[in-house]
């Protein structure tokens, strides 16, 4: 606050214009802060608790692995190794469907070739499809 004397009055003269600038800039951050947790609210983690035993709950779930071998990208389900998409989803048509799928996607493989799994297991059938980054 800056007084200035003016004859006997003193008055105070009050610059806005900085708290205006900081309320703005608040505002601006909470409008674009809050619509970059929406999409992250639309992922499911596909997790479930385990009750009891079941024949289904002992099998291997299905993974689809994405990695890089020199300059290709390969899709590896079980111990199979596939190098295209069309290969992949021939294997992965006779899966059964309603227990979804894991894509693990490896250090060094593009976004396009795990955007390829993914869609690829979609369009054979699976609902449930949960990309997992390998560690």
């Amino acid at each position: 606050m800056r007084f200035r004397r003016t004859g006997r009055d003193r008055k105070p003269e009050l610059n806005l214009a900085s708290m205006i600038d900081a309320t703005f800039l608040l505002l601006a951050f909470f409008i674009f802060t809050t619509g970059a947790g929406l999409n992250e609210s639309k992922l499911s983690p596909n997790l479930r608790v385990q009750r009891g035993t079941d024949a289904k709950d002992d099998l291997e779930p299905q993974v689809v692995e994405v990695l890089r071998d020199g300059p290709a990208t390969i899709f590896r389900l079980g111990s199979a190794d596939h190098p295209t998409r069309e290969s992949l989803a021939l294997a992965l048509e006779v899966l059964p469907k309603e227990r979804g799928l894991f894509v693990r996607v490896y250090a060094g493989v593009d976004v396009a070739a795990a955007a390829a799994a993914i869609q690829t297991a979609r369009n054979a059938g699976f609902e449930a499809v949960t990309y997992v980054p390998a560690k």
